[in-house]
């Protein structure tokens, strides 16, 4: 049995058992029940902490203490040349393997211990391999605290189907801990499993799986968010701990709408246009002319060495500084992204070359056109075309002579008015 250290006492007793055969095989070095190779959880250092942690102070078995050293101190590397019972001479050179356990050497405030182990090679082990796993499990529910993991903290699924956030309590002491899940998206805060049941746009497609974590079934674009799983456990030291997931819902692209120009002079600027709205992530953008990819820089590939364009793959746009006749044919555009991609319809660009003799031969044909017009219209106006008829000397009239009566006008008279047959 274990004796508990006085604290008045200076030194721990030491009781003497017989040498039986177990004990010998213990303190063989090269035996697997010696223990060796195991961490330094077992050291005197852990023993300590766990003096500390268990409130019990100098009442912690001292023997304890002791067989640990006697358990892990080995067998000290023999000296040439010493004899003598209590020396590590050629004599003791086989002690170890006669069954008596050698003492660890004399260190600091240890040395008591080491004299008395060196006197008494043969101790009473009255602490077990099980009673070490012993103590370890009770250390540990001296400082039980609640603490969570997760085996993705990072999910990617696409689009329609199901995805599971992991959230997995690895210690605690509380039987029944609180669960609570929460979505965080735009700085926003909403509810998704609180008091024990799926709230908020999550209703009806999710699920509490196992203890904690969440399953999402049927996912869309808007799920994809922060989501933090909080536990509360009110009889662990630490009652509260959180784990944050992201979750990223990818979406396959649409086909993109592509803008090319039907029909471009050769030397001129032009630029082909594809966009597209729907795909999560953003999606990167390639053009392809009769089914051949387009390089970002027409000057980095010498394939393209008689063209002169630059392909923007963020914003899908292809601009040709200059377009030449071996610039024409069939185009169109694909976007994708992690999720697929789609492409639009192919669009025919032709190039074609200025004739500058039928630009400068139509140009002298406008030119003859309108002086034939100016010289009708000069004719015609000297012909008299568009004088007037109204102002013509022959139409003119003048008006008859003044008879001499001055007739005056009456308010009895009103609009009647005499005429000159009626004067005498």
């Amino acid at each position: 049995m274990c004796h508990f250290r006085d604290p008045q006492a200076e030194t721990p007793k030491l009781n003497k058992i017989q040498d039986t055969e177990e004990n010998h095989r213990l303190a063989k070095p090269g035996s697997p029940s010696a223990m060796q190779g195991y961490p330094s959880l077992y050291q005197p250092l852990w023993l300590g902490a766990l003096r500390t942690h268990s409130g019990l102070g100098k009442n912690w078995p001292s023997c304890t203490i002791l067989d640990v050293k006697v358990l892990f101190g080995g067998c000290h590397k023999p000296r040439r040349g010493s004899t003598g019972a209590g020396s590590r001479g050629p004599g003791r050179q086989g002690a170890c393997a006669r069954g008596s356990l050698a003492a660890p050497r004399a260190r600091g405030p240890s040395a008591p211990l080491d004299m008395a182990l060196r006197r008494r090679p043969t101790v009473r082990l009255c602490a077990r391999l099980s009673d070490f796993f012993l103590l370890l499990l009770f250390r540990g529910c001296l400082i039980g605290a609640v603490n969570l993991k997760s085996s993705n903290r990072t999910p990617v699924v696409q689009e329609f189907e199901s995805v599971e956030l992991s959230c997995i309590i690895t210690d605690s002491q509380t039987n029944d801990p609180r669960i609570e899940w929460k979505k965080i998206q735009d700085d926003r805060t909403a509810y998704v499993f609180f008091d024990n049941r799926i709230q908020g746009d999550l209703a009806g497609r999710a699920e509490l799986l196992g203890k904690t974590s969440l399953r999402i079934w049927n996912v869309t674009r808007t799920d994809s968010a922060l989501y933090r799983c909080e536990v509360v456990a009110r009889n662990d030291r630490k009652e509260i701990d959180e784990i944050v997931i992201e979750l990223t819902v990818q979406v396959k692209p649409v086909p993109p709408v592509c803008r090319v120009p039907k029909a471009v002079p050769v030397g001129k600027t032009a630029t082909l246009q594809c966009q597209e709205s729907e795909g999560f992530p953003r999606p990167h953008y390639s053009w392809y002319r009769n089914d051949v990819p387009l390089p970002t820089d027409s000057r980095a590939n010498p394939r393209f060495r008689n063209s002169s364009f630059l392909l923007n793959s963020e914003t899908g746009t292809l601009v040709f500084s200059a377009v030449h006749k071996e610039d024409s044919g069939q185009y169109y555009c694909i976007a994708s992204n992690d999720a697929g991609s789609a492409r639009c319809e192919e669009q025919m660009m032709e190039v074609y070359d200025l004739n500058i003799g039928g630009i400068i031969g139509g140009i002298l044909v406008v030119l003859a056109v309108l002086a034939l017009i100016t010289v009708g219209i000069c004719c015609a106006y000297r012909r008299g075309y568009f004088i007037n008829n109204k102002q013509n000397g022959e139409s003119y009239k003048s008006p008859g002579k003044s008879d001499g009566v001055n007739y005056v006008r009456t308010e009895e008279e009103g609009d009647f008015r005499h005429k000159s047959s009626f004067v005498i």
